[in-house]
């Protein structure tokens, strides 16, 4: 049997840092798909107001299993 993933890219944000901006991202997502298999950090950026770092922003590919529709 074969088996299809898509893959969908999400920004998680966190006022703390980049790995929690991903898991952030990643434990969403999980709650509204079944089956996740890979994520991978696509890009890190931050926010900044007057100079300062106020967040981080983690872009992440995500893969799950692609189910059709009976």
């Amino acid at each position: 049997m074969t088996s299809v993933y898509k893959i969908i890219e999400i920004v998680g944000v966190s006022k703390k840092s980049w790995e929690d901006a991903a898991s952030n991202a990643v434990e969403t997502m999980g709650k509204n798909l079944d089956d996740l298999r890979i994520a991978e950090v696509v890009k890190l950026d931050m926010q900044i107001k007057k100079g300062k770092v106020t967040g981080y922003r983690a872009r992440v590919a995500v893969s799950f299993k692609y189910r059709k529709k009976k």
